[in-house]
């Protein structure tokens, strides 16, 4: 059973070494996701009832790593997106190590269907990306473009590969994908995931909550495992791309 309330049940130095990035330079992109053991991405339609403590303390380990953390617009609505930061000791670890204080936060669509005073970008500690493509409505992108980064890529749809290169340019080569699953699912198909940071709820939903992945073609996409990590009931699985 979660519990929400109590304390992790792993530490802080336990996950930085474990989620630990060799090689800064190589542009790398990260998936992290919570799921149920039946494979549920939701419960009540929303993913944080699925986590605890010690996967909240590794999704900010994770985006403390991160120079970019990306998520679908659909995500940013529905899980309520503001005002993402690392907390105070996520700032000291990257102050120590050269970075930022804070990553940057981005977001993805063609569509462009959020308000410009939403709390994504009115909550944002550092100014947020847009990345979008050149069939997008032109008077959503210029009121996106006065809170926000814009970058388009692609003409009919978003370019995924031309959006890391263009992220990768902008020095934001180690990107953080929290979903949701169509993004994750387009990532996929277009060979651009790296590594799937995985926390295993000891939950069993039922229901018809969706998966991880949605929209890409059925393939056997071989993974390595690079750690299982006990944080009391949770699993934390770290999963690397076979290339």
């Amino acid at each position: 059973m979660n519990r929400p309330d109590a304390s992790p049940a792993v530490d802080r130095a336990t996950l930085l070494d474990a989620y630990a990035i060799d090689d800064r330079t190589t542009p790398r992109v990260r998936m992290n996701f919570v799921m149920s053991l039946d494979g549920a991405v939701t419960l009540d339609d929303r993913s944080g009832g699925l986590g605890d403590a010690s996967d909240r303390l590794a999704m900010g380990v994770l985006r403390a790593l991160a120079d970019v953390v990306l998520v679908g617009l659909g995500t940013v609505r529905v899980e309520g997106y503001g005002g993402v930061r690392v907390g105070r000791e996520g700032v000291a670890w990257r102050r120590e190590h050269g970075l930022p204080h804070q990553p940057r936060i981005a977001t993805v669509s063609r569509a462009l269907d959020i308000d410009a005073a939403h709390p994504f970008f009115a909550g944002a500690v550092t100014r947020p990306l847009v990345i979008t493509c050149a069939a997008s409505p032109p008077a959503r992108r210029a009121a996106l473009a006065e809170v926000a980064d814009v970058i388009v890529c692609g003409e009919a749809s978003v370019d995924l590969g031309a959006a890391l290169a263009a992220l990768a340019s902008a020095g934001l080569s180690q990107v953080l994908c929290e979903g949701g699953p169509h993004l994750f699912g387009s990532l996929l198909e277009s060979e651009l995931v790296d590594e799937l940071c995985l926390s295993l709820s000891p939950t069993l939903v039922g229901g018809d909550a969706g998966r991880i992945v949605r929209g890409a073609a059925e393939a056997a996409r071989r993974m390595r495992l690079v750690h299982a990590l006990p944080a009391g009931d949770l699993l934390l699985l770290r999963y690397a791309r076979e290339r």
